[in-house]
Formats: C-alpha cells, sequence, structure tokens
C-alpha cells in the first residue's frame, strides 16, 4: 500500500459550471474567478473579466478550473483552508457585477473538508 498523499485540489467545478464558464468565455475570453467573502454577493464565486479586475497582493491563488484562476483574500482563506471549494451552477440571478448575472444561472460555491492539507 501507498502511504504517500494524493494532493487534492483546493478548488474543483462541476461539468455544469464548467459549461457555464465555456459559454462565459465565448464572450470574454480572458476571465478569473473571485471567491466573494461576503457582503452584497454573499459568497458567491464572482467571475470577472481578467483585465478588469485587480488581484490583490494579499489574495491566494486556490488553483485553476478549466484553465480560469481562482482567487480568495487572504482572509477567507484562513477561514476555508481546510475545505476544497466546489463551483457549481444553480438557478438564479448572478451577482450584480459577475458574468454569469443575466444568464438566469449562476455559480454557488459548495464544500468539503480536505482530506489531507495541500503541501
Amino acid at each position: 500500500m501507498d502511504d504517500r498523499a494524493v494532493e487534492e485540489p483546493r478548488v474543483t467545478a462541476t461539468d455544469s459550471a464548467i459549461a457555464l464558464i465555456d459559454e462565459i468565455r465565448r464572450d470574454h475570453p480572458s476571465i478569473l474567478f473571485h471567491q466573494s467573502g461576503g457582503c452584497c454577493d454573499g459568497s458567491s464565486p464572482m467571475c470577472y473579466p481578467a483585465d478588469d479586475f485587480i488581484v490583490g497582493d494579499h489574495d491566494i491563488k486556490l488553483g485553476e478550473i478549466a484553465g480560469v484562476p481562482v482567487y480568495i483574500s487572504a482572509s477567507q482563506f484562513e477561514v476555508w483552508k481546510h475545505t476544497q471549494l466546489i463551483i457549481d451552477v444553480v438557478p438564479g440571478r448572478g451577482g450584480m457585477f459577475s458574468l454569469d448575472n443575466g444568464r438566469e444561472k449562476r455559480f454557488l460555491t459548495r464544500s468539503r473538508m480536505l482530506r489531507r492539507e495541500p503541501g
């Protein structure tokens, strides 16, 4: 038996989320996600044109989904560091400034505990 830890990604996406990402990229080829920390849009993953969002010095890149980078603020990361974020899609309206807005479906973050924290 192999005792080496299998490193789990910190962020993944469902097939529905990847399909919506592909749809959005037809209009906006270069996008990124930033996991919202609350406020106006709750805890939705916000999808922005890459050129319209400035990644902050304290933002942490969780990984990529379908070739799209996903960031979270350092303070939010401290809260979520033991979890894997799973970007999914549900019916509804996206966040006011998120590119899923107006598509009658929106991104939603689900989570589960990581079996072992990535190194």
